[in-house]
């Protein structure tokens, strides 16, 4: 169903034939992300981002964007902590001009010192309209107590002090070093020929050098106690994430930890959906996600309060916890939650760009690829044991983290204290 072909200079194509499609999805991947960066230069895999879109030897900035959206197509790209992909998805008929668009940006980027001091701008509005939201500023406090003092603890975008620092030199730097042939995986999904993609790929990048894989700093885990972090602010509600370190990528009850999470808070039938909002009224959102890398992970529930019943809410949600560790779900629960899970995918895989992101992000981190055939198998093996397992893995007093915003002040102490509550 995939075809792929790695390169003799060690980069990687991999694509699935969606014949029915009108469209064609393109992402080049690139094995670097915030984890991979140093203390005085974080922020610097998206700054490196932001600025490949302002211009290369042949595109003006003006002219990359036209190039796609004059087609019909779209232009993005995003960096996470482990990854950096740079996307099209354009009529099929364009398959052509979005892979030499894409690939201008990765191999010939001028980097312009007036656009590096202007993005310099932009990203540090983007980072204090960050923390001035404060149901996204909580995660990147959680991130803190999950994994303190180490890249994967610390804000993607970087912190104004490390982006004033980044310079021409440290981008060029950056990009000579980590934007090489092995860290590359070329994805397409939709209707396409994979020989004349092939092709195309390897004239390219053919100039290209294989030098070492990226390698990132091993998290470290050790935890003895509960974690808390109070930010005080005048805010309308409490915003909460309360996160216990879980399962990498590739681990062997992955399915089931997602699995939990569906039946936890990953739709409006979730326990704790009906716990606390459709019940109680205690909080408008509520929810549950799971945060994967390659040596770890995060199961984070996350909850907007109403600022007088913190406390209620922290006691029933731990309740909730402590209630599918004890107990086994339900067979209904089991199968509600395994068809929302198998359909949620079918659904995102139908797009080709969905669907791209898919296959470019395991091949890149895990160097797999796996047909929703394979999935489903393994998601309808898990039993309700499973569950279970999983949920006495991860929850417990010791892996607990939680970051709160809010007008809390005095209430600390109280809140630590209740975060004993979970067995």
């Amino acid at each position: 169903m995939y075809k792929k072909t790695v390169l003799n200079n060690g980069l990687k194509i991999i694509s699935h034939s969606m014949p029915s499609r009108e469209s064609v999805a393109l992402g080049i991947w690139i094995n670097v992300g915030g984890r991979y960066e140093k203390p005085g230069n974080k922020g610097i895999a998206h700054f490196l981002e932001h600025l490949l879109f302002k211009g290369t030897k042949k595109y003006s900035c003006r002219k990359l964007k036209e190039s796609i959206e004059g087609i019909g197509g779209s232009l993005n790209g995003f960096t996470s902590e482990e990854s950096t992909c740079y996307l099209v998805k354009v009529p099929a008929a364009h398959i052509n001009t979005g892979l030499g668009i894409l690939s201008d940006m990765v191999i010939n980027p001028t980097l312009p010192s007036t656009e590096i001091e202007k993005e310099k701008t932009v990203i540090l509005e983007e980072l204090k309209m960050y923390r001035d939201l404060p149901q996204s500023y909580v995660y990147e406090l959680l991130d803190e107590l999950l994994w303190p003092d180490q890249p994967l603890g610390e804000p993607i975008i970087g912190t104004v002090e490390s982006v004033n620092n980044i310079g021409r030199k440290q981008l060029s730097d950056f990009r000579q070093k980590h934007y090489t042939a092995s860290n590359i995986v070329v994805s397409a999904c939709g209707n396409l020929d994979y020989g004349k993609l092939e092709h195309a790929v390897k004239e390219i990048f053919s100039g290209f050098k294989r030098k070492k894989t990226n390698i990132f700093l091993a998290v470290k885990e050790a935890q003895g106690e509960p974690r808390l972090k109070v930010f005080l602010k005048d805010t309308e509600q409490t915003h909460m994430a309360l996160g216990f370190k879980s399962f990498k990528r590739d681990h062997p009850l992955k399915h089931a930890q997602g699995l939990l999470h569906v039946i936890l808070g990953a739709n409006m039938s979730s326990r704790l959906f009906n716990e606390l909002r459709e019940k109680r009224g205690l909080a408008y959102e509520i929810g549950t996600i799971i945060k994967r890398f390659q040596d770890t992970g995060a199961f984070i529930v996350h909850a907007g309060i109403d600022n007088s019943k913190v406390f209620e809410s922290i006691k029933l949600i731990l309740n909730e916890l402590n209630k599918i560790k004890g107990n086994m779900v339900t067979d209904a629960e089991l199968k509600r939650a395994k068809e929302f899970y198998i359909g949620q995918l079918k659904l995102a895989l139908e797009d080709t760009l969905e669907y791209m992101l898919w296959i470019g992000e395991s091949t890149l981190l895990a160097d797999k690829t796996f047909s929703l055939e394979e999935i489903i198998a393994e998601v309808n093996s898990v039993d309700k044991t499973a569950i279970r397992k999983t949920a006495r893995k991860i929850f417990n007093t010791k892996n607990i983290n939680l970051s709160l915003i809010g007008p809390l002040k005095g209430m600390e102490e109280k809140i630590r204290l209740s975060l004993c509550q979970i067995e």
